[in-house]
């Protein structure tokens, strides 16, 4: 049983807050991703579990232990960092098996658990090189295979894509998915990209300044979205976020007119997705506004305009053709739209 409970924890370093009051319990097997901006807490939180910071305030249980005055040795842990810290002297082979010969595993466990591990993430060929003879991504599988060659109750991942490539980093995802379903291991995993987040979690935490946001399933937090912070974090790209008034039902701002809604009047904040929208007629949509910047993504044509005080956008089919300066109707019917309070930034509607 590997259930995480963290109880109020938090982290300061003097006045500063790096996590404020974090309270989560991840299910066994589960596979939780934070995600946020570089200083939000989310790498700082993993190190409190793994025992690498202490906790300044809480308690953190891992399993039916409470593990805050173990050593990181003692929790059985397994980290896979951004930087793969593999030693240059040893061979692929050495560099899986190092963590057994620390743990004093008997030596006549160590090939079978090595080639088990080899395997799963395809380094079977590679196991005579040194790491300065593999690409990135053949190094960041050698770091993954030395954390499952522990065979540790919990796998910590901080930021293990960042170093590779696109194209790698797709590979590598849908491997680190993969291996989580096949080792049945409670994974939290670390990142800023939060296609990372949507293609991997069972559940995610978005975290801003040390708090955490909003927690749900990839789909409840796209849907969904807590606050304008979380709207805009979320997507590739993010929810467009207007700004503007509320009166009588119906929304205004620079370029945008939509009605429809039951929500009080005054300022509000307006989202809707870019893939919800549509190019209506001319002069028949909610936004009338000149092309700003088109992008011809291959599926799709993105069209950007400025409206409601922002630069929003539109997905339109792939053979839509037009130029820059030239006027657009988008179509947003109030049904697509999110509305957020305007001063907090929470959702309202």
């Amino acid at each position: 049983m590997a259930e995480i409970r963290l109880e109020h924890v938090s982290k300061r370093w003097g006045a500063f807050v790096g996590v404020d009051d974090f309270n989560l319990t991840i299910a066994d097997r589960e596979f939780l991703v934070l995600l946020g901006p570089s200083g939000c807490g989310k790498t700082t939180t993993m190190r409190m579990i793994a025992g690498l910071e202490d906790a300044t305030d809480g308690k953190i249980h891992i399993g039916d232990r409470v593990v805050n005055d173990l050593d990181p040795k003692d929790r059985d842990v397994a980290m896979v960092f951004q930087s793969y810290g593999l030693y240059p002297n040893m061979n692929v082979y050495e560099n899986i098996r190092f963590p057994l010969k620390v743990r004093k595993v008997p030596e006549s466990e160590h090939d079978a658990r090595v080639m088990r591990a080899s395997a799963m993430v395809e380094l079977d060929e590679f196991l005579h090189r040194k790491p300065a003879e593999l690409s990135g991504g053949q190094r960041q599988r050698v770091a993954l295979a030395r954390a499952i060659v522990r065979e540790p109750t919990v796998f910590l991942m901080d930021e293990p894509l960042s170093n590779l490539d696109a194209k790698l980093r797709v590979s590598t995802r849908a491997q680190i998915k993969n291996l989580q379903h096949e080792l049945k291991v409670t994974t939290i995993y670390v990142t800023h990209d939060q296609i990372e987040a949507m293609t991997l979690a069972d559940r995610v935490v978005v975290m801003n300044k040390g708090v955490v946001q909003q927690v749900g399933t990839p789909t409840d937090i796209y849907d969904n979205p807590a606050n304008t912070f979380v709207a805009s974090f979320i997507g590739s790209p993010a929810m467009n976020l207007m700004s503007g008034t509320m009166s009588g039902g119906v929304f205004t701002g620079d370029n945008v007119s939509i009605a429809g809604f039951d929500a009080p009047d005054g300022p509000i904040t307006l989202g809707y997705r870019a893939e919800d929208a549509t190019v209506a007629e001319a002069g028949q949509g909610q936004i009338t506004a000149p092309i700003y910047t088109l992008e011809l993504l291959g599926d799709a044509t993105m069209i950007a305009v400025k409206a409601g005080g922002a630069l929003v956008s539109v997905k339109a089919h792939k053979e839509f053709r037009a130029e820059i300066g030239d006027m657009v109707s988008i179509n947003i019917p109030s049904s697509i739209c999110h509305l957020f309070d305007a001063e907090s930034g929470a959702r309202i509607g």
